[in-house]
């Protein structure tokens, strides 16, 4: 991958992660090449993880009375 794992969109995590799963599964992959792709997949996992967490704070803080959005304060900082 030419980007960082963490860098990149849902979107762009999500496309390659299925890829990854769709060369898994076609059976033709080495065992070596096979761990590398696990590996990398559970990256990307966690990254699309991150993002749906993240996204759901946003909703969650959204005041629906006005449209904006609360500020948030992460409870694991304090």
């Amino acid at each position: 991958m030419a980007k960082k794992t963490e860098d990149i969109s849902f979107e762009q995590a999500l496309e390659r992660l299925e890829s990854i799963i769709e060369s898994m599964e076609s059976g033709d992959t080495a065992l070596a090449e096979l761990v590398a792709k696990f590996e990398e997949g559970s990256k990307l996992l966690n990254v699309c993880q991150g993002k749906l967490k993240e996204a759901e704070l946003k909703i969650e803080k959204l005041n629906l009375k006005t449209g904006e959005l609360e500020a948030f304060t992460d409870e694991s900082d304090a």
